[in-house]
């Protein structure tokens, strides 16, 4: 049925803005995403999906690790159990659904998979599985209607896969023409202005009272990594801890607030049924574009922000020449380039940015910039099995590293650490790597934050990077308008 789908598509002459699209058409949907570049810069993405799981080809896909089956909800409700891993069931259904994209799209994205892999999916792709996280491992929507704003093109895409018959092509008209009414009559696209987000001691304070392990058992499992670097076993290890919380309103608000507080160019939100995901990630794990090139761009290295510009120089600069932060990313570059090199043709795997500092409202972090040419024997799955869980999220060699980690950690990652982005029909992907976010589920709220220990790890300090971290979001969640922080309506309507 599929070779006979194809693609309807509109544009409009104007960027709209994305959180009012939103909020327009998907704010009542139970199923939804937005996967939202707010944090523009040349070299950055440009590109803002939004979409629901309402179309009438679209299937929500749920997944627990070692459980056996993916279960699939089509639109009208029916589900199905199908046999196997989550990365199997996609893998399969790519194969089946492949659909080229249209040449004249400036994006690489018509149609395909929106959704997360958590940490634990680790365990599907050579990894062990030590914990059982409290929310599904892995959920995707299939996108059959999207809404893409061009934010540097000042354009806003509609687009529809489209099935035979005269009732589909006339189902995709009416949507094309309402979802553009609708759009019309929002305000065009502009970055909202920033939450200020100066350091502030007495937030450091509130965020350590809502640690799992808290600074004593962080100090001692940095002991425990550093000892394990001296026997040989890993050369860095991604130690990390989480904060939890109760949940006192529903992920969007949280969102909208933690996308003018920590604004990064691979952010979205996304929510399924009972589960929010406000994620406000710098970093990109891989794409994939219609070439067939594979880009990673880890990120070591973090220091605070300061109010006065010359101070704030001076931080950056530091970041830059500390040669203990140059080493964590050189070492994380090494097994990135490992991890492609399984799956890129040979000599074609390259280091086209080594230690580039990018510089966001909260942070300045240092990022690196590795590409390959994925071969033609390997799909988009193969390419993900290869690299995941990030490495800069697990330390190098990987799979040793991991099991270190899994013996300090006492509890599942889940999302945290995980990939959130799309998989295209067309063979491309953009996936990010799941930091700066918060997660809220079963009525708590969890963020998950950490950084990488090697021999010259100073443990008060790896602590106090956490502990950034960590504010950059928890500040979200505090100044949340149905919590204590702030009155309800803070946030502008439409904004």
């Amino acid at each position: 049925m599929f070779s006979s789908v194809t693609v309807q598509h509109r544009v409009l002459e104007r960027a709209v803005d994305t959180e009012a699209a939103f909020l327009r058409l998907y704010s009542a949907s139970a199923t939804a995403f937005w996967l939202d570049s707010e944090h523009v810069e040349p070299g950055l993405d440009r590109f803002s999906f939004l979409g629901d799981a309402a179309g009438p080809l679209a299937e929500v896909v749920r997944y627990r690790v070692g459980s056996g089956f993916v279960t699939v909800t089509a639109t009208g409700g029916e589900s199905r159990k199908e046999p196997g891993t989550i990365l199997d069931y996609l893998a399969a259904e790519l194969r089946d659904r492949s659909l080229p994209l249209p040449d004249r799209l400036p994006f690489d994205f018509a149609g395909g998979y929106v959704g997360y892999l958590g940490y634990e999916v680790k365990a599907d792709c050579g990894g062990a599985a030590a914990y059982s996280a409290p929310a599904p491992d892995a959920q995707w929507i299939f996108a059959d209607r999207l809404v893409v704003v061009d934010h540097l093109a000042g354009r806003t895409h509609l687009l529809a896969l489209t099935g035979p018959g005269d009732a589909a092509r006339h189902a995709t008209r009416t949507w094309l023409d309402t979802t553009a009414a609708a759009l019309e009559r929002l305000p065009a696209w502009s970055n909202p202005d920033p939450i200020d987000g100066g350091y502030d001691h007495t937030a450091v304070s509130a965020v350590e009272e809502h640690l799992v392990r808290g600074r004593a058992q962080y100090l001692v499992d940095i002991a425990t990594c550093q000892a394990a670097l001296r026997a040989g076993e890993s050369y860095e290890i991604t130690l990390t801890d989480q904060l939890t919380l109760p949940a006192r309103s529903g992920g969007l608000d949280t969102y909208r607030i933690l996308r003018r507080a920590n604004p990064a160019p691979y952010s979205a939100y996304l929510r399924f049924d009972d589960l929010d995901i406000a994620c406000s990630s710098p970093e990109r794990f891989l794409k994939i574009d219609r070439t067939r090139t594979v880009e990673t761009k880890p990120i070591k290295g973090t220091a605070r922000r300061d109010p006065d510009p010359d101070i704030d120089e001076q931080l950056r600069r530091a970041l830059t020449e500390d040669p203990k932060t140059r080493a964590e990313n050189v070492m994380i570059v090494d097994l990135l380039r490992n991890d492609l090199g399984r799956v890129c043709e040979t000599g074609s795997v390259r280091v086209h940015e080594l230690l580039a500092t990018e510089t966001y409202s909260t942070l300045h972090q240092l990022v690196s910039t590795v590409r390959g040419t994925l071969r033609a024997d390997t799909d988009v799955i193969g390419c993900l099995r290869a690299c995941f869980p990030g490495g800069s999220m697990t330390g190098a060699p990987k799979i040793r590293t991991m099991e270190i980690i899994d013996a300090l950690e006492t509890r599942a990652r889940g999302i945290y650490s995980g990939t959130i982005g799309f998989l295209g029909l067309g063979g491309t992907a953009d996936l990010n790597i799941v930091i700066r976010t918060a997660v809220r589920h079963g009525g708590r709220w969890q963020i998950g934050a950490g950084g990488a220990i090697v021999l010259d790890s100073v443990a008060d300090a790896e602590y106090d990077e956490m502990l950034l971290k960590a504010r950059a979001v928890w500040r979200a969640l505090a100044a949340d308008p149905a919590g204590e922080a702030s009155p309800h309506g803070s946030i502008p309507a439409g904004r």
